[in-house]
Formats: C-alpha cells, sequence, structure tokens
C-alpha cells in the first residue's frame, strides 16, 4: 500500500501532492490520483516538513529529574546530582525510561535519535547494554544510535578501567566511540584514548566537546586538526562546542573554518547549555550557546537537538525538534528555515543519515504540521501532527481546544 499526502504545503512554499511507496518518495505533483492502494490524508492547511532526528540524546538519564535535582543548577551540579542515583539504574529502569523517552521522541515527529550511553566505573556496562537493548527493540519504528560515553576518570586507576570498557562496549556493538575530552584532567590523553579506539574499530567518533564558556578552550580546533592529520574518515561530530561563543570573532571564524576543512559535524544544543552554562554571572549573562552564525558561514554541518530530557542537566525539555529549533532562532538568530534545517539536514548529516526532501527518490521521512505558516509549524504552535517514517505513517496527535460551550478543533 502506498501513501498519499495530499495538499501538503513544502518548506520551500509549494502546496504538491505526495506519494511515498516502498520507504521513498514515489511521485510529487500539483494533483496527484488516488488509486486503490493508496492509504490517503487530506492535509491541506498542513506543512510537510524534513523529519527531525536527535543527533544527542542522554535516553539513560531521561525521566530524573525528580529524584535528583540539581541543587546548584550548573554543570557540575548536574554530575553530582546523576551520580548519587546511577547506582539505583536497574536494568529494568533503564530499558523503561529510555524507551518511554523515545516514544515521546517519536510522537513529535523525531524518527532518528543518537543517544549518549554512560560508560565508567560508576556504571560499567549497565547503560550500554540497556540502551544497545532499547536499539535492538525499537528497530523498524526509531533508528537509534548508541555512542559509548567514556566518562572522564576521577583516578589513574579509573582511567585505565574506562579504557577497557570502552573496549568491551565495541565489543557489545555500540554505532560510535564518545567520550569527554574537556572534563579530563588531561584533555589530550581523554582525546587520545576516544580517537584512538575509533581508529582502530573503525567506528565514528563522537565526542562531548568544550562544553564550557572557558575563552580558551581550544578542544574543537585540536579535534578537527586532529581529523585533517590523520584522515580519519567514519565520521566526527562535536557536541556543545560552547566556548567558541564566547571566543574572539575572528578565533570563532578561523576555528570555524577548520571545522568545515575537516569534515567535522557540530551539534548545538540551546535548551541543556542554556540551563547549564553562564550561571556565575550576575549581569549580562553569556548565551551559553556555540557560534552557530559562524559555523554556518564557513560551510561547516551544523546540526542541534535537544540533548537532556527532565533530568539533572535540564529538567525541561519536551522531546520535541521544535522546542531546540525555536531556541536556535530567539538566542541563536538563526531564520526559521535555518533552525529547522538544524533539527533535520543538519542533524542528520551528523548522524551519516539521508536528508529527506520532497522530491522523487528520496527518504520518506517526514513531519506533517498543522499550521498557517513556517513560522508557526516551527514553534510548535500547530499541534497537530502526522509522523511519517519509511513511507508509513507511524504516530499521530490531533488536539481539540475547549471553550465554553462549544469545542474548536486546532488549526
Amino acid at each position: 500500500m502506498s501513501l498519499l499526502l495530499r495538499s501538503v504545503t513544502t518548506v520551500d512554499g509549494d502546496v504538491v501532492d505526495v506519494r511515498c511507496d516502498g520507504g521513498t518518495v514515489a511521485e510529487v505533483a500539483p494533483v496527484l490520483i488516488p488509486g486503490p492502494d493508496d492509504e490517503v490524508h487530506e492535509l491541506a492547511g498542513s506543512h510537510l516538513l524534513p523529519a527531525p532526528a536527535e543527533p544527542h540524546a542522554h535516553l539513560d538519564k531521561a525521566l530524573t529529574s525528580h529524584r535528583a535535582p540539581n541543587r546548584t543548577g550548573d554543570l557540575a551540579g548536574a554530575i553530582e546530582a546523576i551520580r548519587t542515583i546511577a547506582a539505583g539504574f536497574t536494568h529494568e529502569d533503564l530499558v523503561d525510561r529510555a524507551t518511554r523517552a523515545a516514544h515521546e521522541y517519536l510522537a513529535n515527529g523525531t524518527t532518528a535519535i543518537r543517544t549518549h550511553a554512560d560508560l565508567g566505573a560508576h556504571t560499567g556496562l549497565r547503560h550500554v547494554r540497556a540502551l544497545l537493548e532499547v536499539r535492538d527493540a525499537l528497530a523498524g519504528l526509531v533508528d537509534v544510535q548508541v555512542v559509548a560515553l567514556c566518562s572522564a576518570p576521577w583516578s589513574p586507576g579509573e582511567a585505565e578501567a574506562n579504557a577497557r570498557l570502552l573496549e568491551e562496549a565495541c565489543d557489545l556493538g555500540v554505532d560510535l566511540v564518545g567520550g569527554a575530552p574537556h572534563m579530563w584532567p588531561d584533555r589530550a590523553a581523554g582525546l587520545d584514548l576516544s580517537f584512538g579506539v575509533a581508529q582502530r574499530r573503525g567506528l565514528p567518533l563522537d565526542l562531548h566537546t568544550d562544553e564550557t564558556l572557558d575563552p580558551t578552550a581550544q578542544g574543537l580546533l585540536h579535534l578537527a586538526q586532529r581529523v585533517r592529520a590523520t584522515g580519519f574518515g567514519p565520521g566526527v561530530t562535536a557536541s556543545h562546542c560552547v566556548s567558541l561563543g564566547v571566543h574572539p570573532l575572528e578565533v570563532a571564524r578561523a576555528t570555524a573554518a577548520e571545522v568545515a576543512a575537516a569534515g567535522v559535524g557540530v551539534v548545538a544544543l540551546p535548551q541543556t547549555n542554556l540551563y547549564l552554562q553562564g550561571r556565575e554571572s550576575t549581569v549580562a549573562t553569556p548565551r551559553g550557546l556555540t557560534a552557530v552564525r559562524a559555523l554556518l558561514d564557513a560551510g561547516a554541518v551544523l546540526g542541534a537537538g535537544g540533548d537532556n530530557l527532565r533530568d539533572p542537566f535540564n529538567p525541561m525539555g519536551r522531546a520535541d525538534a521544535c522546542e531546540a529549533a525555536s531556541l536556535l532562532v530567539t538566542s541563536g538568530h538563526l531564520s526559521t528555515r535555518e533552525a529547522w534545517d538544524a533539527v533535520s539536514a543538519g542533524a542528520r548529516r551528523c548522524m551519516g543519515l539521508p536528508v529527506p526532501a520532497a522530491a522523487p527518490g528520496s527518504v520518506a521521512e517526514f513531519l506533517v504540521v498543522r499550521a498557517e505558516s513556517l513560522d508557526a509549524a516551527v514553534a510548535g504552535a500547530g499541534t497537530d501532527r502526522l509522523v511519517v517514517s519509511r513511507g508509513r505513517v507511524v504516530a499521530s496527535t490531533q488536539v481539540q481546544r475547549v471553550f465554553p460551550g462549544r469545542v474548536v478543533a486546532q488549526s
């Protein structure tokens, strides 16, 4: 059976019919005649958006903010809070919360998720095993990529244990190698470990990078230089990169050019970074956001995501790419189209996934939002949604607003 989406408005403003068949777009035209095997959806007044992807999640931490509040509100407080409860995470708890979070993302239109799985002395491989189980269970519904996130060591012995655990996580079948070199006492050693394992294993690399407002932090530059020097090929993503936003403009532009030349994708994470960063500043608080404009101007791949979902690192979050995109508009000063590109096309490029488009031959991954404009759709003002993955409807949301004496359909 084919899927026929009628009278949808594309991101370019064209009103078309789109027929999807076998996971790809088969036809696009102003009018298509429904066939006997078509599942038809009349969607006049709705926008057809490339489905978003979440390029940086922590499904193992999701939905725990009520268990351990972040008492200081900053990154150190979040790490302390999560470590107080991590020992109590059973396999069943991890799988349950991660699955519920993934379903929230899917209901809002996200059809692919890259999640980091904590790995270290305080977790062992427990988080990795749980998220691999979730990945496999959701196959065919949501594309889940699991990153082995090698924690920063608190002692020399822990550094050796983390290196061993990272190798074991690769044996278990993680999709990417991760880490947070800027959190290590020896940042070069942290980069060497994750980069070296990724090279030996032939796996892509996704690093938490410069999650700090320290204007001297140059982890992103060093990563890009390492990629160019080694010719590393499987794909590299740098997430957060907050310090780039406080570098002098000429420094930020030079780093962005190096990043673009190296082919390193950068993932901006406005919700969590705006929440955690800048709390030491009582006036003129910095935005806690990477230099999105400099990166785009340099031609670098810019993705964006939600990061943490109602946990000590961010007690908010609704698993909705519209939230991240709208924050890129309001705090990053991107256009609405640029912001949606970051959470859809840019995020998918960082994840090594094809980019959907209303064009024959494209992958059929779309979010349909009933809204009067692209601005309203991306703002999340249109709450009626249809989620298309692999050419079939996998989720839908319809909303009615009730006023005294009558029911008004969401428009």
